[in-house]
């Protein structure tokens, strides 16, 4: 991977003047991030002297040339700052080129007259951009979006003692220490630890359950909703035959059992409910039924499966 200091002008996050200057700085370390990063640890530091001679000189006059000075001689600190967040998952490359464009904007911001060096004005701009970028890209799903929140994210892993689940103690102190609630901490704790599953899972383990298996609704596929309703179509006539076959008491007893039922399954009568409607026992009410449904196989006995 080739890691350039350069920002595309056109960024609406970079700072116009700035980045203009970018363009024609070479490319560092082409081909690995290992040369990169040996190339700027070569890159010479900045005496105090001269870093306020160059800041004042790209207040002053916008020189170009003298903000590029100012970020080739703070680049080895953008990859000293992105390595601290290999944990989340993202290239180093990656952070170290979002960092660059905080340190540009430092640069861009940076008042010499203030009695601060470039370093510990950057520093917070870099990690600002490295912040920003990560809670973009970590996860599709956001995990941070409240100031809490982010507070969290980025404080929780480095503040726990063990890969264990946090006590009530340690939950009420990480909260005092962060000004947070503990609700927001237990919420971010359980964010993090939610593990990425493949919604394919993995082709090699034929017997492994992936998500996609489950997600699928096969109930609404062509072919199935071709095939019922030819099952419907053959069903109707024959089931309409069979249950008027039956007595008007037997009919009735199998519609409101097993017929009159909504779209959520709902609607069917019980043996008691039939029982108080007709004066009769639950027992002679199931009776009837499986007297019924005797018939009604007998009259269906050509296509037995139409039962099932």
């Amino acid at each position: 991977m080739t890691l350039k200091t350069s920002v595309n002008a056109s960024n609406p996050r970079s700072s116009s003047s700035l980045a203009l200057a970018m363009p024609s700085m070479p490319a560092l370390g082409v081909g690995t991030l290992d040369a990169y990063l040996a190339h700027i640890n070569r890159l010479p530091m900045l005496s105090a002297a001269q870093e306020f001679t160059l800041a004042q000189e790209y207040r002053r006059t916008e020189n170009l040339d003298a903000a590029r000075q100012l970020v080739l001689s703070h680049l080895r600190l953008v990859a000293s700052v992105a390595r601290q967040y290999l944990g989340y998952g993202i290239p180093h490359a990656d952070l170290i080129q979002e960092g660059n464009i905080g340190l540009m904007k430092a640069v861009k911001r940076y008042d010499p007259n203030q009695g601060v060096r470039l370093v510990s004005y950057a520093i917070h701009w870099i990690k600002a951009e490295i912040h920003e970028y990560i809670l973009k890209n970590w996860r599709l799903v956001k995990v941070a979006t409240t100031k809490a929140q982010r507070k969290l994210f980025f404080n929780l892993r480095s503040n726990k003692l063990s890969a264990n689940a946090l006590t009530s103690a340690e939950i009420e102190s990480l909260a005092k220490a962060l000004d947070v609630r503990g609700a927001d901490v237990k919420e971010m704790e359980m964010r993090l630890a939610g593990g990425e599953v493949s919604i394919e899972g993995d082709d090699q383990d034929e017997d492994h359950f992936a998500p996609i298996h489950w997600l699928a609704d096969e109930r609404h596929e062509p072919s199935t909703v071709l095939q019922q309703n030819d099952q419907f179509a053959l069903q109707g006539p024959k089931l309409m035959q069979a249950l008027n076959s039956l007595d008007e008491r037997s009919k009735a007893i199998v519609q409101a059992r097993w017929l009159d039922i909504d779209a959520n399954g709902q609607g069917s009568k019980t043996l008691h409910d039939l029982a108080k409607e007709y004066g009769i026992s639950a027992e002679r009410v199931r009776q009837i039924e499986v007297a019924a449904f005797k018939k009604l196989r007998m009259v269906l006995k050509d296509d037995e499966s139409l039962l099932h």
